[in-house]
């Protein structure tokens, strides 16, 4: 027999440690055989005890390669030029990619067949290896990254009194059967590569910021700080009817839920982009990257049908108590708005999906031009009640200072209430909210051209 190194022949002339990479390389790829007692150059050796040999390299693969590569490896011994040989027989395997268990699964534990040689897979075969051997199933598939760290995760479970230990990992499929972390696990930690970005605009022109975030870590970390951030923008005004105050919040707090864990549940997280919420003066717009699943449509969404994209996911989510039952969330949505003239939108693309809340509190705006007089009289005597107030009082009052600035200027900006008074933009904007409420100042104007005169007697 005549030996000679290819793509799929590999010669060692004794047992040493780099045979754990021909080992991997030809299981990631077509597979092959590894001769062990013959040299480089063809020439047979041999090895003075081929079952010791072959009992060196079994013990070197099962604890060396990860994962479990053993089934796919046949040891035979061979008698050459009167010599003995172990030849190694190793079968393309069904788990790809093999790496070193010291190395873990990055390229220079991760070994691939390159002509003669065994060499360092890139980053991208990598993924590509998991993505064929672990399906379409992104949640599944082994996560590039296993030094994970669960702070958030461990915080939300133990905030429900629930368990979250290695066993509870393995049942919500956080760790595959090799006890390799999944992508899932990988959303999960503090390690999460996908972000929410978050911005709030100036009126309703999305060219003008007034502020913008963006979110990392868990999923479950930005679930939290972005709800909290939304919560901080979501502002509540005070209506009348007959004898009663109605406090009503511009978005309800209920929709909001629902619709941030929609965007975080399903979500298509094997393409790395981020989420977006855009908060305008109108509306809130929640972006999210993936359209309907196959099969579909968005009238079926409106009657409560639910195609799950990540199941797992939606699992842990309902494990948490976050979720009651699929397709729950949109139906919780429409019914805060019943009553309400403007309906949350539901626009999708053959990519991405869209949630749109509508501000509540901008019907009560529009309606208050359509007053009856009385009601509107007594507005009349209320502004006049409160400009006595000020001309009774020995100090001026930030808001009195207002108004003197407007009678001896004609008008104002939010900059000059800013400069005035030496306070924050976001008390500025509540003390002109204010004034204008109390039919003391008229806002004119938008975005950027927006200033305040005294409001008509």
């Amino acid at each position: 027999m005549v030996f000679q190194e290819s793509e799929n022949v590999e010669l060692k002339k004794i047992v040493v440690d780099d045979i754990k990479k021909e080992i991997i390389a030809f299981a990631n790829c077509e597979g092959g055989k590894l001769y062990v007692g013959v040299g480089g150059d063809g020439t047979v050796t041999g090895v003075p005890d081929p079952d010791n040999a072959s009992l060196q390299i079994s013990n070197m693969v099962r604890d060396g390669i990860k994962p479990d590569v053993t089934m796919f490896i046949h040891y035979q011994t061979l008698q050459e030029a009167k010599k003995e040989i172990v030849a190694v027989d190793v079968q393309r395997g069904t788990n790809r990619p093999y790496y070193l268990a010291k190395k873990g699964l990055r390229p220079e534990g991760v070994y691939v067949r390159q002509g003669y040689s065994s060499v360092p897979a890139t980053d991208t075969v990598i993924r590509q290896m998991i993505k064929e051997t672990g399906g379409d199933h992104f949640e599944a598939r082994r996560s590039l990254v296993q030094e994970l760290t669960f702070n958030a995760a461990n915080k939300e479970f133990a905030l429900r009194k629930l368990k979250f230990g290695l066993s509870q990992r393995r049942t919500l499929k956080l760790l595959n059967q090799d006890n390799l972390y999944t992508n899932l696990g990988l959303l999960l930690s503090d390690q999460c590569t996908h972000t929410i970005k978050t911005a709030v605009f100036q009126g309703t022109d999305p060219r003008v910021f007034r502020d913008r975030q963006e979110f990392s870590g868990s999923l479950l970390q930005q679930m939290n700080d972005v709800y909290a951030y939304i919560d901080m923008h979501n502002q509540t005004k005070a209506t009348v009817e007959k004898l009663y105050r109605i406090d009503v919040r511009d978005y309800p707090e209920t929709a909001i839920r629902e619709a941030l864990l929609n965007s975080l549940v399903h979500r298509e997280y094997s393409v790395n982009t981020s989420s977006f919420i855009k908060i305008f003066a109108d509306r809130i717009e929640f972006l999210s990257y993936g359209g309907l699943v196959s099969g579909l449509e968005q009238e079926d969404i409106l009657t409560g049908l639910s195609v799950c994209r990540n199941q797992d996911l939606a699992n842990v989510f309902y494990r948490l108590q976050l979720i009651e039952a699929y397709g729950t969330g949109i139906q919780k949505i429409m019914a805060e708005y019943e009553g309400f003239e403007k309906q949350p939108l539901i626009e999708t693309t053959a990519n991405t999906f869209k949630i749109i809340l509508p501000n509540r509190n901008i019907q009560y705006e529009e309606k208050s031009d359509n007053l009856t007089e009385s009601y509107k009289e007594a507005c009349y005597e209320e502004k006049l009640r409160c400009k006595e107030e000020l001309n009774i009082k020995g100090k001026l009052s930030n808001e009195e200072k207002v108004i003197k600035f407007v009678q001896e200027h004609g008008s104002l900006r939010k900059s000059d209430v800013i400069a005035l008074l030496g306070v924050s933009s976001s008390t500025a904007s509540r003390l002109l909210r204010k004034l204008k409420d109390n039919k003391l100042l008229k806002q004119t104007g938008k975005a950027r051209d927006t200033y305040y005169v005294a409001a008509e007697s």
